[in-house]
């Protein structure tokens, strides 16, 4: 008798899906670290809002992308763990956003409430599918 769960399409979509949409978020995290906004396309004076992230937004900011892009990993794995991840990445987005609309001016250049907006809902719906997939067995 064969009990094991096959992997459904799905899991192989959104994980590729939200795999790429995270490693824009990295590749952004990566350039500003690096200190190479200025490849973007940012102003100075955008630059010089990224540079004046505190230490802690900084971590946030690191728990939010790596998480996500880790979970999109763990999820293509069959991972449980992914949930684990996407919800470290759900406390980072909750310390950026803190950070970015209550701790400091967001530049008005910077506001982009589509943007924000999607990486909420692509968030939580990332997390709320590995909950699904391992509700039904197929995150081990």
């Amino acid at each position: 008798m064969n009990t094991s769960i096959t992997t459904p399409w799905h899991l192989w979509a959104v994980g590729i899906v939200t795999l790429l949409w995270n490693g824009l978020g990295i590749t952004s995290y990566l350039m500003t670290e690096l200190g190479q906004l200025d490849a973007l396309g940012m102003s100075s004076s955008q630059i010089a809002y990224f540079d004046t992230f505190p230490a802690w937004a900084t971590g946030f900011w690191a728990l939010g992308v790596w998480g996500a892009f880790l979970g999109s990993i763990l999820l293509l794995a069959r991972s449980r763990f992914a949930i684990h991840s996407l919800a470290i990445s759900i406390v980072g987005l909750v310390g950026t956003t803190y950070f970015q609309r209550v701790a400091i001016d967001l530049p008005e250049d910077m506001n982009n409430p589509a943007l924000d907006a999607a990486i909420w809902i692509i968030t939580f719906f990332t997390l709320w599918y590995a909950i699904r997939m391992r509700a039904q067995g197929v995150l081990t």
